[in-house]
């Protein structure tokens, strides 16, 4: 176990961070799986525009990386675009 004040802290903030981190890339993948069953064109591209900023703000943080999230938004962003 770490023995300096500084090191105890630093694994109270990491551990918080984690969870955090682990909360919104969960939200933000059912986010996603939500927006890829919807079958109404002007509901999904809705959803789209809430959950591609959710991801593109997520992938600033680094909570997901920055080319995960264009690719997310990408294949969301077809998926639409292939509806009726």
């Amino acid at each position: 176990m770490a023995n300096h004040k500084s090191s105890l802290k630093r694994i109270r903030q990491a551990e918080k961070r984690r969870l955090e981190n682990r909360y919104w890339a969960k939200t933000a993948r059912n986010a996603v799986r939500n927006v890829r069953k919807l079958t109404d064109k002007a509901e999904a591209t809705a959803a789209y525009n809430k959950v591609s900023a959710l991801l593109q703000r997520l992938g600033r943080k680094n909570v997901i990386s920055k080319n995960k999230a264009a690719n997310l938004c990408s294949g969301m962003m077809h998926h639409i675009n292939n509806l009726d």
